[in-house]
This record gives C-alpha cells, structure tokens and sequence, in this order.
C-alpha cells in the first residue's frame, strides 16, 4: 500500500484560508477504474481509494504511516504568489 501525504489546497470558491491548515493521507489506487457494462458509471474493486485521513501536522501524518508501515510520498505544498494590481491599471 502506497500513500501521499499533502495539505488541503484552497478551493477556487474561497476567498479565506479555512482548513487550508490540514493535512491528509490518502492512499494511491491499486487498480484502474474501468466502466460498468450496465451503467457505464466507473468503478473498481478498490476500497482503500474512499479511506481519506485527516491530521493536523504533516508529522502526524508521518507517524501514522510510520506506525501501520505504510509507504508514503509527501506531496509539497505550492508557494503562494499575489499578484497584486489596482483598479486603476486596467486602463494604463
């Protein structure tokens, strides 16, 4: 079982930093997802991609992966740029 750790990234929709602080340990895929032949929905037989772990601090999540032996990858977190304009440069 192989696993990557990252943060929570900000979604489009926000404006504010709320649980952007989190950390989360998701486990990789084992096996692709292949279409239903009734439903035509995908799918697969593997149950470790619904298991999401919430920790507050990467190294809690390291510990975690240490303890139950689980192979992990951490993912960094992308540097934050602002682009920082005014109104007023639209028309320069």
């Amino acid at each position: 079982m192989a696993a990557r750790i990252y943060q929570i990234p900000r979604n489009a929709m926000q404006s504010g930093r709320a649980l952007t602080d989190k950390w989360v340990l998701e486990f990789e895929p084992s096996e692709p997802r292949k279409p239903d032949p009734l439903t035509g929905w995908a799918g697969s037989g593997d149950t470790q991609r619904q298991v999401e772990l919430h920790f507050d601090s990467c190294d809690a999540a390291k510990a975690y992966a240490d303890k139950h032996a689980i192979a992990y990858a951490i993912i960094p977190t992308p540097h934050k740029t602002l682009k920082i304009q005014a109104y007023a440069d639209n028309f320069r």
